[in-house]
């Protein structure tokens, strides 16, 4: 997964959605401590600064630079690249040692991960008992049918070019492992659906669309799958390029502490 998000991290930046800022407080009210929050995968930097409103340090890794470069800076976030040839030993040093991190966060992207390993060093990390991980991704959004129809056949077109990992996310999480005992916002094979509100024009969906690592990786293979008349009966369907309409992007969570 390492660099599969290099080449759009502009776009990246501008077309994902916002996550709401009650999402976090839910999470802060199930930790007994405020002190360290570490965001993994962290990109663009969006949920690091999200979670800094209510933990007095954020700690947002990732294994793109790309990615971190255009990260979102605050006084209370600390972006630190962590390349894929990091040890588990050194990864725990380099967010503080055993014990210590209040909540983990992951906003779509654990599937990407190796997920025994990650969840070992959650566990290392994590305060106990009342240290949080949350997971949480969206797979789809509602607009109008005739959009959705038009973007679910767009989609279709993407599919031969996805990694395998994306299977988690295609399916809401409801098959993703995940050990962790249930702190009432979704539990292991029972994710928590949210819906995410968003004001978006049609440009802003465009960008969402190259975005996808499956439409780069499909351009890398010389298949342009946004190409001019796909681009056109998006824009016919969405009423043209000036129109912003409210877009609800359907989400999913789990969040959990450490088996004890």
């Amino acid at each position: 997964m390492a660099g599969l998000f290099d080449k759009q991290a502009e776009a990246y930046l501008d077309a994902r959605p916002t996550y709401p800022a009650d999402w976090y407080s839910m999470l802060a009210d199930r930790t007994s401590d405020h002190s360290l929050a570490w965001d993994v995968g962290t990109g663009n930097g969006q949920a690091a600064v999200g979670v800094a409103d209510r933990y007095e340090q954020v700690i947002g890794t990732d294994v793109s630079e790309a990615q971190l470069k255009l990260a979102k800076p605050h006084p209370r976030v600390r972006y630190i690249h962590t390349p894929l040839s990091l040890s588990d030993d050194e990864l725990v040093t380099l967010i503080g040692g055993e014990n210590c991190v209040d909540l983990v966060t992951v906003a779509q992207a654990v599937h990407w991960f190796d997920l025994p390993r990650f969840y070992s060093v959650v566990n290392r990390v994590l305060r106990k008992p009342n240290g949080v991980f949350a997971v949480w991704g969206y797979n789809n959004f509602a607009i109008t049918p005739e959009i959705d129809a038009a973007l679910k056949r767009f989609h279709d077109t993407t599919i031969p070019y996805w990694d395998k990992n994306i299977k988690h996310v295609f399916d809401g999480y409801q098959t993703l492992p995940f050990p962790f005992d249930g702190v009432g916002l979704g539990s292991e094979w029972k994710p928590l659906k949210v819906d995410i509100p968003k004001e978006l024009s049609f440009e802003g969906v465009l960008g969402m669309l190259k975005s996808w690592s499956a439409v780069v990786t499909a351009k890398d293979r010389g298949v342009d799958l946004l190409g001019e008349d796909v681009v056109k009966e998006l824009e016919d369907v969405w009423g043209g390029s000036g129109l912003v309409r409210r877009v609800v992007y359907k989400g999913f969570m789990l969040a959990g502490k450490v088996r004890a």
